[in-house]
């Protein structure tokens, strides 16, 4: 068991929304007393496998890699990225259908990611591609994919390059559910002390409001992981994934990630069925 004492390591990925909701943990503008926060940043589908191993105290995580992790984590109530209307999308280098994409090549930014999941609801026929996130656009450019899954900022950038959205996949689960696209979320090791975990939480909550309620000098340093985005562009990229589900998840959250994991593990693409458990 953790002891009072304790340092977390704090493992999130480099792109500018985390940043904006880790700015005050990883700059110290708040702090506790009990925990001192380590941050390692690196990219989701890393993040995802590294969870399957129990590597790191707080990591960020797919909603889709919970079902794969859960015997070692649970969520955390705050820290949840969600599209309301809006979320990972398929875009390629000429205008195309969602029935055209049957049988092609789509370049993905991981199997474990909540993209590929939703993905491969909307259209189950199709070969995947795994490709390191920042070069999904490049792949689709060289002919090295027909389509590619875009998330973090190039979701607001890839029209510059000349790419022709295909499909909204969180727009799609929307018009068709009724509910947001839960995306991506915080987890805590399940051998964390309960004190701890629950300090955790109410730490990455204050954080995440500290982000909000100081919202220039917040946006300032998650410019530094805008990868050559408009500081315009960055401001909405943040406000579409930090908001009100970002400080607390609530019920609505959780019950469209349950239906989500629920649809994915009918159509065989979760191996088993998990109940959604979060730490608040």
């Amino acid at each position: 068991m953790t002891t009072a004492s304790a340092e977390i390591t704090c493992a999130h990925s480099p792109d500018s929304d985390d940043a904006y909701m880790f700015y005050a943990l990883a700059t110290r503008k708040i702090r506790s007393s009990v925990l001192e926060f380590k941050h390692v940043l690196e990219d989701i589908q890393s993040l995802n496998q590294k969870a399957r191993e129990g590597q790191y105290e707080l990591t960020a995580i797919s909603y889709h890699a919970y079902p794969f992790v859960a015997d070692k984590y649970t969520l955390m109530a705050s820290g949840s990225s969600v599209g309301d209307g809006y979320g990972p999308t398929l875009v390629a280098a000429h205008p195309m259908t969602v029935e055209e994409l049957k049988g092609k090549r789509v370049a993905i930014p991981g199997k474990l990611t909540t993209a590929y999941l939703t993905l491969r609801l909307m259209q189950p026929d199709f070969e995947a591609v795994e490709v390191p996130f920042d070069q999904i656009l490049d792949a689709v450019r060289e002919n090295r994919a027909d389509a590619g899954l875009v998330i973090h900022e190039a979701q607001l950038t890839y029209a510059k390059g000349g790419f022709h959205q295909v499909i909204d996949l969180g727009r799609w689960w929307k018009d068709t559910y009724g509910l947001p696209l839960p995306l991506g979320a915080n987890a805590l090791r399940r051998d964390l002390d309960p004190r701890i975990a629950s300090e955790c939480v109410r730490m990455m909550r204050e954080s995440i409001q500290y982000a909000l309620d100081h919202r220039e000098e917040s946006l300032n340093y998650a410019m530094e992981f805008a990868r050559d985005m408009e500081p315009s562009l960055a401001e909405k990229f943040v406000g579409m994934y930090v908001n009100h589900y970002t400080v607390d998840c609530g019920d609505l959250v959780p019950k469209a990630a349950q239906k989500l994991l629920d649809m994915g593990h009918e159509a065989g693409l979760i191996p088993h069925r998990v109940l959604l458990e979060f730490v608040r």
